[in-house]
């Protein structure tokens, strides 16, 4: 059997935030440059195979509302950022996870989404749309709340280097999400990140340290977890703690970037081999394995809701998005409770 076995570069960045489609352009050569740091460091050593990148690299949602970011940000995917990056992939032989972006898809007009691209020398393998989007703040769409969506919500690439899927940010707080990128095969759990303090890699709130080791270790599965460096003046309100990390499959951190805002390239080793042969092997600890699905009735209710009676399922809104989350927690009653 063929020993597939390499390294992950997690590039966590500190851009200044687009305001216009053009500005995205300068995001997208730094990040081009950092790719080409990323090989060359690791070149004498194991390769790098799998560059990753966090949530908004290439553009973050800076204006309040859907028609403002379809009017200056959103772009369609493939667009000449992905298609530079598949130029690098082919230069390098490597796969690259593209930073997040705001998308429009003429399918659904009057929407915008927050995507991420696994980019191949091939081109795009897939894109993931952010399912669990950062509400209430978050006016892009998740896929989930739109009728007659037909796409794959947590599609996995089959590649050379071994299945991997992603999900963004906020997803992470969701097990049932990075367990659902697992259960479609993924063996490389990618975590495309925005991560804010205090909820960051240092204690006593590190939830980006603590979420990554747990998803993991619940899906016998490597993370590789890229998180925005940006400085507070780049990216206000909130200062942003870094941290970008690659996780094993027994939830050992293998490599992690100094907390703290700034450019950091943290480098690690993915042994998938290693990776199949445990999942094949084990007997304990193999939660895949033991999940009893029929244990939890909760997932067979329905929790929050895609629209409420009468929606239009337009544009989201702050306001909307709150009624959604007061509808929602209506929900949450045990469903004996009077």
């Amino acid at each position: 059997m063929e020993h597939i076995r390499y390294s992950v570069a997690a590039c966590q960045t500190d851009l200044p935030n687009p305001v216009e489609r053009r500005e995205m352009r300068r995001n997208t050569e730094r990040m081009l440059s950092l790719i080409d740091s990323a090989v060359a460091g690791a070149a004498p050593f194991l390769p790098v195979r799998l560059v990753v990148f966090p949530e908004f690299a290439h553009a973050a949602p800076v204006f309040a509302t859907v028609e403002e970011l379809l009017e200056k940000l959103a772009v369609p995917i493939p667009n000449e950022h992905t298609e530079a990056l598949e130029r690098k992939a082919r230069e390098h032989g490597i796969y690259i996870q593209s930073g997040s972006m705001i998308e429009r898809d003429a399918r659904y007009p009057g929407l915008v989404f927050n995507t991420t691209c696994l980019v191949g020398p091939g081109g795009v393998l897939y894109k993931y749309r952010k399912v669990n989007t950062w509400i209430p703040y978050e006016v892009h769409s998740s896929p989930h709340d739109i009728e007659g969506y037909d796409e794959p919500l947590f599609p996995v690439a089959d590649t050379e280097i071994g299945r991997i899927g992603c999900a963004i940010c906020y997803d992470w707080l969701f097990p049932e999400a990075i367990r659902q990128l697992a259960a479609n095969g993924a063996e490389v759990l990618v975590r495309v990140s925005a991560y804010m303090d205090p909820w960051g890699a240092t204690t006593p709130m590190d939830w980006w340290t603590v979420v990554n080791r747990c998803r993991a270790i619940e899906n016998t599965a490597y993370v590789v977890a890229a998180n925005q460096g940006a400085s507070l003046k780049h990216y206000p309100p909130y200062s942003w703690p870094g941290g970008s990390m690659v996780v094993d499959f027994d939830g050992r951190v293998l490599a992690e970037a100094s907390p703290g805002p700034g450019e950091r390239i943290v480098v690690a080793p993915v042994d998938i081999s290693a990776l199949r042969h445990e999942r094949a092997a084990r007997r304990g600890h193999h939660m895949l394995a033991h999940l009893r699905t029929e244990a939890y009735p909760l997932y067979n209710r329905h929790t929050y809701p895609p629209a409420l009676e009468g929606d239009d399922a337009g544009p989201l809104s702050y306001e909307r998005n709150n009624l959604l989350i007061d509808e929602a927690k209506r929900g949450l009653k045990p469903p004996d409770a009077e």
